[in-house]
């Protein structure tokens, strides 16, 4: 994606299967992207949706790159009510279902055009382009190319009309990229193309773009120190490519708020002597300007931000859900598509895909839990963005409490500063639940019924004072060819509290291909029912069944509970 500002992967949206394979010539050319398609008519995509319309307006209010594979109308009529300031919003795209059409609807200023001649590109059409200023200057001129920043958008498209109307232009400073367009070029011309990082007032006859080519170097400071020091040195905010501190400041949350403010990267350096060192061995021939507790580089060209220091690692442990890739929480998918490394158990790790090709993945036995977890640690300690997977939730006996278990082992600072989160997925307990119904409509417990870290002692233990307490009863591990017998034991615990009428509900693969359901009695249900890959959710005294038109059943437990006698 060269030359175009995209802080999103794209959304490549789909309504019918016959545009499944330029949805995918074309996530050739945006790996990143992820394929939307309709529920119930588009298999294969990696994110499915129910309603087009509403999808779609939802995308671009979260500033989503959008490639529809559909007519240009659809697209428009689906958009109409949500469209707001030009500059606000992503770039929008309709392409033909077959590819032999591309057309940029919506972002002129955030690299719509820029998308649709690499699309264009790949899918060997020429792409639909109207915008004037473009066709006539072959560039936009309000959206530079990544390491350029416009300084004022409205100056710009004065400016643009200006030339559209026959103006001449002349470019002071180093912009390859302007001198390879089609501009209507004078020495002599009054109007002027100025390229540099210093601060300028606003001027009618010139158009101001700034080169990223400016690194502040803090020891830790604030949003206002920054912005004073750029302002002392006359330097434009707009010029800014990065901010370096020590790596000692990597989890102090004022200075990842300030470079949030700035919309520029944070970037760490390993054990420098002071600011100017830190900043001169980054960019050693770089101009230096040093003020109390911060320096400023200023570079001759565009920063290469990757190349200074290394950004803060960061761990998210995330929970995919049951199996249905709909039943994943956007949060999830994001966080895989922003990824580097992608740990866990071999299983879960495909679950989570598809994945790009250079992302890393580290597949394990599902036995080596805190293995896996410093691992992890390892790996975005080197300022990767890892990713460690669960089924389910992370934080139901799964890899959450293994990931804080190694850091709270371990004394390595480079470890506690790392970016660590965890994000929620749907537990087995509550998908199997939804799928019955609302057994866990009141109050309930989840245990598992595996001894490998804790006493079996304690397992019955609990058992009994939570079928003694009256709580619907959720079982994770319930069975395994190591330990048959312990479900019988278990359920002969819960028979002394509970009538053997009570309903049990038994799901199996819930959110995966081949998921099951039963729904039997306490009396009934026999171990050789279930095996490791059920859930058993056995209901209190107050849970109901409803039949069902097509002879199944609904099972709840009430939201009330009765008075005590």
């Amino acid at each position: 994606m060269a030359g175009l500002n995209m802080h999103k992967a794209p959304a490549i949206v789909v309504l019918g299967p016959g545009s499944l394979a330029t949805a995918q010539r074309i996530q050739q050319c945006y790996p990143q992207a992820s394929i939307h398609g309709l529920h119930g008519r588009v298999a294969g995509a990696d994110q499915l949706y129910s309603q087009f319309g509403e999808h779609l307006r939802g995308l671009y209010q979260q500033a989503t790159p959008i490639i529809a594979l559909c007519a240009a109308g659809i697209v428009i009529r689906s958009l109409a009510c949500v469209l707001g300031e030009k500059g606000d919003e992503p770039p929008v795209l309709a392409v033909a279902e077959d590819g032999s059409a591309v057309v940029p609807l919506l972002g002129g200023l955030s690299g719509v055009n820029v998308m649709a001649r690499e699309l264009g590109a790949a899918l060997d059409v020429a792409a639909a382009i109207t915008t004037s200023g473009e066709l006539r200057f072959g560039t936009c001129l309000l959206n530079p190319p990544q390491g350029y920043a416009l300084a004022d958008l409205e100056q710009g498209k004065r400016f643009v009309s200006d030339l559209l109307a026959g103006a001449a232009v002349r470019i002071e400073g180093d912009a390859p990229w302007l001198q390879q367009a089609q501009l209507p070029a004078s020495q002599a011309a009054q109007r002027t193309i100025h390229v540099g990082p210093r601060a300028r007032p606003a001027h009618r006859d010139e158009l101001l773009i700034h080169p990223r080519s400016v690194v502040v170097g803090t020891a830790g400071g604030d949003l206002a120190s920054i912005r004073q020091a750029l302002q002392q040195a006359g330097i434009a905010e707009a010029a800014l490519a990065c901010v370096l501190a020590d790596e000692q400041a990597m989890a102090d949350s004022v200075l990842h708020e300030a470079a949030q403010a700035l919309a520029v990267p944070l970037r760490f350096a390993a054990k420098p002597t002071d600011v100017a060192d830190m900043l001169a061995t980054a960019l050693p021939t770089a101009q230096l300007i040093e003020q109390t507790g911060v320096a400023i580089a200023v570079a001759a060209q565009p920063v290469q931000v990757h190349s200074i220091g290394q950004r803060r690692g960061r761990l998210a442990v995330v929970g995919l859900g049951p199996g249905a890739a709909e039943l994943m929480v956007p949060a999830v998918k994001a966080e895989l598509a922003r990824a580097d490394d992608v740990l866990g158990y071999e299983t879960y790790v495909r679950m989570a895909g598809p994945f790009r090709d250079d992302q890393v993945l580290h597949c394990t036995d599902n036995r080596e839990e805190m293995q896996r977890a410093r691992h992890a640690f390892e790996l975005a300690a080197q300022g990767r963005r890892v990713v460690v997977v669960s089924s389910g939730d992370p934080g139901v006996f799964a890899m959450a409490a293994a990931v804080l278990e190694a850091l709270d082992a371990s004394s390595d600072p480079a470890w506690h500063r790392v970016d660590l989160e965890m994000l929620p997925g749907v537990s087995a307990s509550l998908a199997t639940a939804a799928q019955a119904g609302a057994p866990l409509g009141h109050d309930f417990c989840v245990m598992s019924l595996s001894d490998n870290l804790k006493p079996w002692s304690i397992i019955e233990k609990r058992l009994a004072l939570a079928a003694q307490a009256d709580l619907v009863l959720a079982f994770y591990n319930p069975i395994s060819r190591s330990r048959p017998h312990q479900l019988g034991v278990a359920l002969d615990v819960v028979r002394q509290y509970r009538e053997g009428s009570t309903p049990v509900v038994l799901g199996r693969d819930i959110g995966r291909p081949g998921q099951t359901l039963k729904v039997v009695s306490l009396a009934q249900l026999r171990p050789d029912m279930v095996d490791m890959r059920t859930m058993v959710l056995i209901g209190s005294s107050t849970t109901r069944t409803i039949e069902r038109v097509d002879g199944s059943q609904w099972v709840y437990t009430p939201r009330w509970y009765p008075e005590p006698r």
